[in-house]
């Protein structure tokens, strides 16, 4: 196998779908912004979820910000309120996402929520 590329510097976006599983069921597509630079760089990105968190179906926005380095990520994900729909309309929440490596059968994320 060849190496990965990883850029010295700059800034790339990247739109990327999750498929979730578990209390979280469905699916969401994120548009990011990441940068690059030789020591840990930021992340940002709006993702759009559909579908059923703790039963409640519907859909809602989570803002990511973290940082990257060539082989891991750390983000927080945020609801953004107001943006809600169905029953995910009074949705609150968040998590922090640790990433190191690839992984086949993919990553936990325990999102922290309210939906009173």
């Amino acid at each position: 196998m060849g190496e990965t590329y990883y850029p010295k510097r700059g800034l790339t976006r990247a739109d990327v779908t999750y498929i979730y599983t578990g209390d979280i069921e469905g699916t969401g597509s994120v548009a990011y912004l990441i940068s690059y630079m030789p020591a840990p760089a930021p992340v940002v990105g709006f993702e759009r979820f559909e579908g059923s968190i703790g039963g409640h179906d519907g859909s809602c926005v989570l803002r990511h910000i973290g940082d990257q380095d060539a082989g891991s990520v750390t983000a927080r994900l945020e609801v953004v309120p107001g943006l809600g729909t169905g029953g995910l309309t009074a949705l609150r929440g968040e998590a922090e996402l640790r990433i190191s490596g690839h992984a086949e059968n993919g990553y936990e994320l325990v999102l922290d929520y309210d939906l009173d």
